[in-house]
């Protein structure tokens, strides 16, 4: 029997030491992310949507108008076909997954069947909707991805600028209940057109119209849109006008909701920094993620020699892995975890990671562990990019102690890094 007295294992802490830095160093060692690439599309990837309930089924869209259906466990294009004249915005596929939507910069909303036509037939949508705006935007941000139902998606109707009872038509065509459509703004006697009109007088952009707020079912009737004129607008479709609104010092480009906590969102601003928000108190954010182009305090960073910009991003479902959109015409497949090993493991071989990541807890905070975990090779662009926003932060630091020097006491006062990027919110 083993004797756990800590009198008779002196030197116990120190072999303990030695096997979580050997397990550090490891960790590195085997730190492989990149697994494969899907090739094919002829243009730059615009867009991702992941099925909802398969884990190897993926639709993909490019800039001249291609959309391609793959099989990530095969890692083989299954169809592709042309479904719009010019850039695709968005894919998303319903609830069910049998079907999948797509809207483009040719003014259409197309639906398609996920299985594909028969031998001999044409690939033809299933509905087409039609739009009067110029560009209708992230369409995969909506909250059929989240699985709520089609009477809810306020989204399309607003591009559409037509009366209800024509939206209702499309609506109904798709399977949609007459009971959950009088959850609608419209519902209340509003017409659309007027409604449509509301939104936009309040500077959203329709092509950064992001996403369904409380998308988890919270609050299906409310979402959210990024305007051009640096404010993140609050909606609710049963009111007339927004809700609430706050304003940065730069302009926003998307917005994610939390899955877990439906009144918390983050949005990625143009000043390289990701806001994340909490609904009920919009005068400062919760949290500011500074990793980007510094990339200093995130938990990894993945690149590759040919990889340029990059045009989305998506999660997997069982969230082991990460796809890649980019502008060289390629789709990538990371591993979330870099060192973790693919495939079925031993029992012995589980519990000896197990141990390993417990051992590198326990000393993550010893400074040669910290170094080597935290350690990442990327390229020289990265470093060019940190040492000049470090002298962008750097001067403007020096310039305000300066003001703070050569001013009356008091009349500069101190500002928290959160209250800076906000300038107003408006109710």
């Amino acid at each position: 029997h083993r004797n756990y007295d800590p009198s008779l294992h002196p030197f116990e802490a120190p072999r303990e030491y030695t096997r979580a830095l050997n397990a550090t160093k490891l960790e590195r060692v085997f730190a492989k992310p990149f697994v494969g690439n899907l090739d094919g599309h002829r243009d730059g990837v615009s867009c991702l949507g992941k099925h909802p309930e398969r884990l190897s089924w993926l639709v993909s869209g490019s800039y001249d108008g291609e959309v391609r259906t793959w099989d990530l466990a095969q890692r083989r294009n299954l169809r592709s076909f042309q479904a719009h004249n010019g850039y695709v915005r968005g894919v998303t596929f319903v609830p069910s997954g049998q079907q999948f939507v797509t809207v483009g910069d040719d003014k259409t909303i197309k639906f398609w069947n996920m299985e594909g036509p028969l031998w001999g037939e044409e690939e033809e949508p299933t509905n087409t909707i039609l739009s009067k705006g110029t560009e209708l935007g992230s369409f995969c941000k909506q909250a059929w991805s989240q699985g709520v139902e089609l009477g809810s998606f306020c989204k399309q109707a607003w591009s559409q600028g037509v009366e209800l009872g024509s939206f209702g038509k499309q609506a109904w065509s798709q399977g949609a209940e007459l009971g959950s459509f009088c959850k609608q703004a419209w519902s209340q006697g509003a017409e659309l057109g007027s409604f449509c009109k509301q939104a936009w007088s309040q500077g959203a952009e329709l092509g950064s119209f992001c996403k369904q707020a409380w998308s988890q079912g919270a609050e299906l009737g409310s979402f959210s849109a990024c305007a051009s004129d640096r404010s993140i607008i609050l909606y609710d479709t049963r009111e007339i006008g927004p809700v609430r609104k706050v304003i940065l010092k730069l302009r926003s480009n998307k917005l994610c909701w939390n899955p877990m906590e439906a009144f918390i969102f983050t949005c990625a601003s143009e000043d390289y920094n990701l806001y994340t928000f909490d609904t009920r108190n919009l005068k400062q954010p919760l949290n500011i993620h500074m990793d980007h182009i510094s990339a200093g305090h995130s938990r990894d960073i993945y690149h590759t020699k040919r990889m340029q910009r990059l045009t989305c991003v998506l999660w997997s479902l069982d969230n082991k892995y990460i796809l890649s959109g980019s502008d060289e015409m390629n789709i990538r497949l990371w591993k979330a975890r870099a060192s973790e090993k693919l495939g079925v493991l031993k029992p012995r071989e589980r519990m000896a990671l197990n141990y390993s990541e417990a051992l590198k807890d326990k000393f993550a905070s010893h400074p040669q562990i910290r170094r080597i975990a935290r350690h990442r090779q990327v390229p020289k662009m990265i470093y060019n990019g940190q040492k000049e926003l470090r002298t962008l932060k750097e001067k403007k630091r020096i310039k305000e102690s300066n003001r703070r020097a050569h001013s009356k006491p008091g009349s500069v006062p101190y500002v928290p890094e959160r209250k800076k990027h906000v300038i107003a919110e408006e109710h």
